[in-house]
C-alpha cells in the first residue's frame, strides 16, 4: 500500500487543496460541464483523505473550501453545495477504512452529509430569522427564474418560456414538496458515482480500496420490491399528504434500482467484452435519454423476478 511520509504531508496538502480548486474552477466557467464535473469534486478529497490520513485529509477540505469561499465572494447556494461535496468525501474515506459494505459505505456517508445539510439549514434559519420551508421555498423560486433566463438566452421558444412563466408557482409548489426525496437521492447518486470513479483512481495511486467484490453482480434487498408498491399504492391515495410523502419514497426507491439496473448493463458490457471507451459512451448515452434511464430503472426492478445476470449465466452452462 503507498504510504505518503510525515514530511511530504505540507507539500501533499498544499497539491490537494489546488486540485480541489482546480477542479471547483473548471466547474465555475464551463456551465454545462461544471456541473457534472462538480459531482466528483468528493474525489479529490477522498484520495487525499485515504493517502494521508483524517487529520491531513480535513486540512486539504478546509483548504479548498477557504479558497472556494474567496473565489465566490461571500456566503451563497454554491458555497453550501460544495461544502457539502468536501464533507462527502471526507466521509467517504472514513467509511473506506472501517472496511464495511458497499450498502453501509454509501448509506453512512450520505447520512453524514444530509445531517450537516440539515444542521446548516437549521443555522442559517437562526440566523436569518426565516423558516427553513421559506428558505428552500425562495432558493426554488430563484432558481426556477434564472432557469427561465437560460432557456431565453438558449433560444426557446417564447410561448414555451411563457407556459413555464405561468405554471411557475405550481412547479414551486411541488419542488418544494418533493426536496426530501429529490435531495436523498442525489445524495446517494453522488456518492455511489464518486464510489465508482474512486476504485480506480486510488488502485492506480496504490492506495487502499476496499473489497466490494463484483460490483456488476450487485442486487437490492428484495423486501424494498414491497417498500415500492406501497410507495405506488400512496401516489393513488386521494390524501395530498399521503401522495407526496409516497411520491418522494418512490423517488428514493427508484433510484436504488436504478443502481441495480446499471449493475445489470454493466454485467452485460463485460460479458460482451465491450471496449472501455464505447462503455463509457454509451454510460453518457444513457445519462441523456430519460426512456432509457426509466429501462434502465425498470430492468433493475424486475430483475427480482427475471433475474436477467442468473439466466445469462445458465445459457452459458
Amino acid at each position: 500500500m503507498h504510504q505518503t511520509f510525515p514530511q511530504d504531508a505540507p507539500k501533499e496538502i498544499i497539491k490537494g487543496i489546488g486540485i480541489t480548486s482546480l477542479v471547483f474552477g473548471i466547474c465555475v466557467f464551463i456551465p454545462f460541464l461544471g456541473f457534472i464535473i462538480s459531482l466528483l469534486i468528493p474525489i479529490p478529497i477522498l484520495f487525499y483523505r485515504s493517502k494521508l490520513g483524517r487529520k491531513n485529509g480535513s486540512l486539504v477540505a478546509a483548504g479548498a473550501f477557504v479558497v472556494i469561499s474567496f473565489f465566490l465572494g461571500g456566503v451563497s447556494f454554491d458555497i453550501f453545495f460544495f461544502a457539502l461535496l468536501l464533507v462527502l468525501g471526507l466521509a467517504l474515506g472514513e467509511m473506506f477504512e472501517r472496511e464495511l459494505s458497499i450498502e453501509k459505505t454509501i448509506l453512512y456517508s450520505c447520512l453524514v452529509l444530509w445531517a450537516t445539510a440539515g444542521a446548516t439549514l437549521i443555522f442559517a434559519s437562526f440566523v436569518s430569522g426565516i423558516q427553513i420551508i421559506t428558505l428552500i421555498s425562495n432558493f426554488v423560486g430563484k432558481n426556477l427564474e434564472l432557469s427561465l433566463v437560460f432557456y431565453e438566452k438558449m433560444g426557446v421558444p417564447q410561448e414555451h418560456i411563457q407556459m413555464i412563466q405561468d405554471s411557475s408557482d405550481l412547479i414551486q409548489y411541488a419542488m418544494v414538496r418533493i426536496i426530501p426525496g429529490m435531495a436523498t437521492a442525489t445524495g446517494l447518486f453522488i456518492a455511489w458515482s464518486n464510489l465508482l470513479v474512486a476504485r480506480p483512481v486510488l488502485s492506480a495511486a496504490k492506495i487502499h480500496f476496499p473489497d466490494f467484490g463484483c460490483l456488476n453482480t450487485w442486487k437490492a434487498q428484495e423486501q424494498l420490491v414491497w417498500a415500492a408498491i406501497v410507495c405506488g399504492i400512496m401516489l393513488l391515495v386521494p390524501e395530498k399528504g399521503i401522495r407526496i410523502l409516497g411520491l418522494n419514497g418512490f423517488i428514493i426507491l427508484m433510484t436504488i434500482y436504478f443502481f441495480q439496473g446499471i449493475a445489470i448493463v454493466s454485467f452485460f458490457f463485460e460479458k460482451k467484452d465491450i471496449p472501455m471507451l464505447l462503455r463509457v459512451i454509451l454510460y453518457c448515452f444513457i445519462g441523456m435519454q430519460f426512456f432509457l434511464i426509466l429501462l434502465v430503472i425498470a430492468t433493475g426492478f424486475f430483475d427480482m423476478w427475471l433475474d436477467f445476470r442468473k439466466r445469462e449465466t445458465l445459457k452459458d452452462q
